[in-house]
């Protein structure tokens, strides 16, 4: 499989950060997608891991702007914003689904793109609305 999937916030940070919680296997196959094909991650994750950092439930290696310049940059992600598209398949998700905004923004947005998802979020991973990279 060498699509490239759509990010949970912890696997994009897990990524660059080359923690292991993700699974050496994941980590290799990220680092090994070519610049084309680069990773997808929903625009919320940027607010999620601003809030992080803010509330200090989060320690970056530098500095968050000079972190999020490189995070964030087209050479290691493609951002997708929130569409209308994106916004009705959230009015469909089961509301026993995740609470949390921002997972089921991320869900939302693979099942509309049709992205896989890198997830180690077990609501996510259980939940059959996504595939799972």
């Amino acid at each position: 499989m060498r699509a490239a999937p759509l990010l949970d916030t912890h696997a994009w940070i897990w990524w660059l950060t080359g923690d292991v919680r993700l699974g050496q296997n994941a980590l290799r196959r990220l680092d090994q997608l070519p610049p084309d094909s680069r990773p997808a991650l929903c625009d919320i994750s940027l607010w999620e891991i601003a809030m992080l950092v803010q509330r200090r439930r989060l320690e970056l290696p530098v500095a968050f702007d000079a972190w999020l310049e490189t995070a964030a940059a087209p050479q290691t992600v493609r951002i997708l914003p929130v569409t209308a598209q994106i916004a009705g398949e959230l009015s469909r998700l089961p509301e026993s689904f995740h609470p949390d905004p921002a997972d089921r923004l991320i869900v939302s947005t693979s099942r509309v793109h049709g992205l896989r998802v890198l997830t180690r979020d077990q609501r996510i991973a259980e939940s059959g609305l996504v595939r799972l990279w």
